[in-house]
């Protein structure tokens, strides 16, 4: 009895210390969303199918809203190379729309770079008998995963 009630005192001062957060995968047909849980994990969240930019900042500040997030991490999609394309330009337009709807007290806003993440989700989703091909939602749900992953990882360091 004693271990259980250590346990689940643990776990709740281990989920005070980290601020909830929400991750972005900014597509060009979805949004793929991921929350921070207990102890640092990454968990689905679900998508958003794109719309209009400003309808699609409500959704994710709805999702924030709805999971108690504090933050949002915003994949970047840098080229292969590291530089800044189109899809970068459209990912930091999204952000600049973001802050402009929500007060910067209310809900902090981070980039982390997002290269790979989309490959190495499918290659998760196929590890796990899912055809990625075939849902591509669970892609943007996954590579959601990964940055929010990728950032928490970037702040243990």
């Amino acid at each position: 009895m004693f271990q259980l009630w250590y346990a689940r005192g643990f776990l709740r001062s281990a989920m005070a210390e980290q601020p909830k957060l929400i991750a972005l995968d900014l597509g060009e047909r979805r949004i793929g969303l991921a929350v921070s849980g207990p102890g640092g994990m990454s968990l689905p969240a679900g998508h958003i199918v794109r719309s209009k930019l400003a309808q699609d900042v409500q959704k994710v500040i709805d999702s924030a809203k709805e999971h108690q997030a504090q933050g949002v991490v915003v994949g970047i999609p840098y080229t292969l190379d590291g530089k800044v394309g189109e899809a970068v330009r459209l990912a930091r337009g999204f952000i600049r729309a973001l802050r402009r709807t929500i007060s910067e007290k209310s809900l902090a806003i981070y980039e982390v770079d997002e290269r790979y993440t989309s490959v190495e989700a499918e290659g998760l989703l196929r590890e796990s008998g899912v055809q990625p091909s075939r849902d591509r939602a669970s892609v943007d749900e996954t590579a959601a995963m990964l940055i929010l992953q990728r950032f928490l990882a970037s702040r243990e360091n």
